[in-house]
């Protein structure tokens, strides 16, 4: 299984290619808590980091899916699409993140924490 780390300061792009080599190339997934304005990334799936995440305190309701792509520059950096936004009791009905206001959130969370 491929290893999960916590991001809580900044990581380098190249750390972020390095992660996205030992995984899926091009691409790392990735788990956005918006409360405590910390990232998992790593693992297969995202279900991976969310639970990492949650115990180490985290609440599933603060847990947002995503991708980041190292080679690319935000805002295509970064894709809202994971099973574990599909949230109908915070009306996510999707993959995707659909509230924009949570969206900044997490873009400005990953803005700080890839350099």
């Amino acid at each position: 299984m491929e290893e999960i780390i916590l991001v809580n300061q900044p990581l380098s792009r190249q750390q972020l290619r390095e992660l996205a080599a030992q995984g899926f190339g091009e691409m790392v997934k990735g788990v956005v808590d918006v409360e405590r304005e910390v990232m998992a990334l790593g693992g297969e799936l995202h279900a991976d980091s969310e639970a990492f995440l949650l115990k180490q305190g985290s609440l599933q309701r603060d847990l947002w899916g995503i991708n980041l792509y190292p080679d690319m520059e935000l805002p295509e950096m970064l894709e809202f699409d994971s099973m574990i936004n599909i949230r109908p009791s915070q009306n996510n009905r999707s993959r995707s993140v659909e509230n924009p206001v949570l969206q900044e959130k997490i873009r400005t969370i990953v803005k700080r924490m890839i350099l």
